[in-house]
């Protein structure tokens, strides 16, 4: 079958991923495209998240992506009988990935203790908004509490005093999806010191927690308050460090993307702003006079970005090789070159929708590439293959889960 044929560095690794929503699919995913063998466990209903974003006649072309590359079956968690099943499929597992809140599991009958019955040496990787232990362990959370309390939610909102609106969301779930990188990250991880020659062969469990994945992209903003008592504020579109670096008006309205923050870059820009004296001015000589006169020499930078269109903007800056960049749409993106060349925009078959859109595998191998091996399948696809290829059901023992409402 399509669906057993892998293709990337993981294939003959086998995950099974009991989670929802995204921090854990989407780590999982990941693992998907890189050849393993994901087998998703969704309630009979469906993850919640397959109703989200625009829908045509009830599917949403979102999941055609968020679902790649797994193998979907429905499993009722609260009937008796879903737990012998996911045991026997965590038996023939390498590891097991879930975002319920801490505990949940174990109260469903699927702590560590009994999955580890099944397979001694399974891998357990548990995501979840704070972690498994701690005073807050037991706090509802999501992505965006998440992005919150690690500090990304003040940092990515416009300069103090510029806005009275609410802090700005980044734009898409970043807290569960580096949540869920790490989860990818650690499994490998610990699947390597497992299984490597002269690998211990021991079980290991992985902690990931929305709060502290976000907190760790967080770069200096911690040391800095502890070493000088800082608190990092945000600065909007530009950087606190260097300068210029920012996102400027083009005459067409669009904005234009311009990091030229060294010396060199700097002389550049003037010069192909047709102000070549600029460095000389003592107010932006080096990148500390630059950062302290930030608003002037944007006010400059901007005057000069309205009198040209984006485009005849970016050929200038091109020929200048000033890092320089339109902010892309969904449509810029479909349509960049340099996407479509790397297979980054791929055009993928899905039964649904005919051909979508989908971004292509990160990280890239060359010698041993992923792939898209199909969408986002719908509820239950793979119940008899799974079932019947790893626990040996026939097809009556199938339609009997489904009688018995457990799948």
């Amino acid at each position: 079958m399509e669906s057993t044929k892998r293709a990337g560095p993981l294939t003959g690794l086998r995950v099974l991923e009991v989670g929802h929503f995204i921090a854990a699919p989407f780590g999982t995913r990941l693992l998907g495209d890189l050849g393993a063998d994901v087998i998703k466990v969704e309630p009979p209903a469906g993850d919640p998240v397959r109703q989200w974003g625009t829908h045509i006649d009830g599917n949403s072309p979102w999941w055609s992506q968020h679902g790649r590359n797994k193998r979907c079956i429905t499993l009722n968690l609260k009937h008796p009988k879903a737990k012998e099943i996911v045991l026997g499929l965590a038996a023939k597992s390498d590891a097991v990935v879930e975002n319920f809140r801490p505990g949940q599991l174990a109260r469903l009958g699927l702590g560590p203790d009994v999955l580890r019955e099944a397979r001694a040496d399974l891998v357990i990787a548990h995501v979840s908004g704070y972690g498994q232990d701690g005073p807050y362990r037991d706090k509802a959370a999501f992505g965006v509490i998440g992005e919150s309390v690690g500090g990304l939610r003040h940092l990515s909102d416009h300069a103090p005093g510029m806005s009275d609106l609410p802090p700005v969301r980044v734009g898409v779930s970043i807290g569960d999806s580096i949540a869920g990188l790490y989860a990818a990250f650690g499994v490998m991880a610990v699947l390597w010191q497992r299984d490597r020659q002269g690998g211990d062969a021991r079980a290991r469990s992985l902690d990931v927690a929305l709060s502290e994945s976000v907190l760790s992209m967080m770069e200096g903003m911690l040391p800095e308050y502890g070493v000088m008592g800082d608190i990092k504020q945000p600065t909007g579109s530009r950087i606190a460090t260097a300068a210029p670096t920012s996102g400027y008006l083009a005459k067409d309205g669009k904005w234009v993307l311009i990091a030229g923050n060294s010396d060199p870059l700097f002389a550049r820009l003037s010069k192909a702003m047709g102000q070549p004296d600029l460095p000389q001015d003592a107010r932006f000589r080096d990148n500390r006079s630059r950062v302290a006169n930030v608003e002037d020499l944007d006010a400059i930078i901007g005057d000069w970005t309205r009198q040209h269109d984006a485009d005849a903007l970016l050929a200038i800056l091109a020929d200048a090789d000033i890092p320089s960049s339109l902010v892309y749409t969904a449509e810029d993106i479909a349509a960049d070159p340099q996407y479509r060349h790397r297979g980054m925009v791929q055009e993928v078959e899905d039964p649904l929708f005919g051909q979508v859109l989908q971004a292509g595998i990160v990280p890239g191998v060359p010698e041993d590439p992923g792939r898209v091996r199909w969408p986002g399948p719908k509820i239950g696809a793979h119940n008899e293959e799974v079932l019947g290829e790893l626990l040996g059901m026939t097809a009556a023992d199938v339609q009997g889960l489904r009688d018995q409402e457990v799948i």
